[in-house]
């Protein structure tokens, strides 16, 4: 049972892996949003609008990453518990 619990810590620690590339992939985002509203001022609204609806998807992996780990972590159905 030892050795279950050990690889579901070590898979749940893999899987926050994951939170990388949203963390990466939304300042990307952020930057060249901030670039465009400071060469286009009047179109703030929509490149804001584009960036947060942007940023929302590129987060799906990263809460997806941390229901894995959660789950591997504290619903271990190997070990009994």
């Amino acid at each position: 049972m030892g050795i279950v619990l050990a690889a579901s810590a070590l898979g749940a620690g893999l899987s926050m892996v994951a939170g990388i590339g949203p963390g990466i992939g939304q300042g990307y985002a952020a930057g060249k949003s901030a670039e465009a509203v400071g060469k286009r001022p009047k179109h703030q609204s929509a490149i804001v609008r584009a960036m947060l609806l942007g940023q929302a998807v590129a987060q799906t992996t990263g809460i997806y990453a941390l229901i894995i780990s959660l789950l591997l972590l504290f619903v271990n159905v190997f070990a009994g518990i």
